[in-house]
């Protein structure tokens, strides 16, 4: 039996004109988009969304990673002021510790931070959220070929902490996968078809694989990297991945970007999982709701679905 992924959209805030959180909680809504990925705590969108049916993940900062580590009583304040009072209407799926936090300065406290977060739920008789982290491609020393897939030192130390713990829990690993980066650094060697998912795109071997795109390539290199350091069990979540509109032409551009997302949609749909874990369906987030006019300039600023006064940036979602 075929299982879709589930998809969702992250919601991003680094905006001076964004609309209302209400509106944009309403536009989920319109464009039946099921999910919502926050990237901190905002008590003014965790208010509009009681009542809703929207899945919701919800990002600590990272400058709090190291307190929630160190002190369990952090980790209670933070879920007593950012989960409790919405538990009853807020339908929470995941709380993130960090975004791209490893490697870094608080990878060493990510591990500790989660295994915190939920004693913290369990004081508070929440039983029903689990707690992840959200690494990028840059926690790999090796990307290619997939069956290469490595952890650099610095990754693998917090992953090797981390892994178990999510794996006690049921939790996934939540993963920023953005094959716009790996096609624009190497225009001359990979097809813009291989990175947009295009059907037809020419297909790369690995081993016994055969890959016809490098969103399945570079998340199959993940699950190597978790196989090197012995945590073969781990599932995987896409927490962000889409293609922007402007700011490097021509390979940014509405047409690429909604060729982009409209694959990948399908592929999530299809449930047939990568080469390397056929059959296992992917839940994506794709990036970002808005274009964002206070990010740095550049392509930055241009990775939404939807200009701030709501109207969309190309056609995409059927909304009503």
């Amino acid at each position: 039996m075929i299982i879709a992924g589930a998809i969702g959209i992250n919601y991003g805030l680094n905006g001076d004109n964004l609309p209302a959180p209400p509106a944009v909680v309403d536009l989920y809504d319109r464009c039946h988009i099921p999910s919502v990925r926050l990237f901190e705590p905002r008590p003014e969108v965790l208010q509009a969304l009681r009542g809703k049916p929207l899945q919701v993940i919800l990002g600590t900062r990272n400058e709090d990673i190291q307190s929630l580590a160190t002190t369990l009583d952090a980790a209670n304040s933070w879920v007593a002021a950012n989960i409790v009072p919405y538990r009853c209407d807020v339908n929470f799926t995941y709380i993130t510790v960090g975004n791209e936090a490893i490697p870094g300065a608080m990878s060493q406290y990510i591990a500790q931070a989660i295994a915190n977060m939920y004693t913290a739920l369990a004081d508070a008789a929440i039983t029903c959220i689990k707690v992840s982290t959200v690494v990028p491609g840059s926690s790999l020393s090796i990307s290619y070929p997939p069956s290469a897939g490595a952890f650099n030192h610095e990754a693998a130390a917090a992953m090797s902490s981390i892994a178990p713990i999510l794996l006690n829990h049921g939790a996934s690993l939540m993963l920023n996968v953005y094959p716009y980066f790996a096609y624009a650094s190497d225009t001359n060697s990979m097809s813009l078809d291989y990175a947009l998912l295009r059907p037809g795109a020419p297909v790369v071997g690995d081993q016994n694989l055969v890959y016809d795109n490098i969103f399945d390539a570079m998340v199959d290199a993940f699950y190597a990297a978790l196989e090197k350091i012995g945590e073969p069990g781990l599932t995987v979540v896409i927490s962000e991945s889409g293609w922007p509109t402007a700011g490097n032409e021509p390979i940014t551009s509405p047409e690429n970007a909604r060729t982009y997302n409209r694959n990948l949609l399908n592929h999530v749909q299809e449930g047939r999982g990568t080469p390397r874990r056929p059959g296992q369906p992917l839940d994506v987030y794709f990036f970002a709701m808005f274009n964002e006019d206070l990010k740095q300039g550049g392509i930055e600023q241009h990775w939404g679905f939807f200009y701030p006064n709501m109207q969309p940036v190309y056609p995409f979602w059927q909304c009503s």
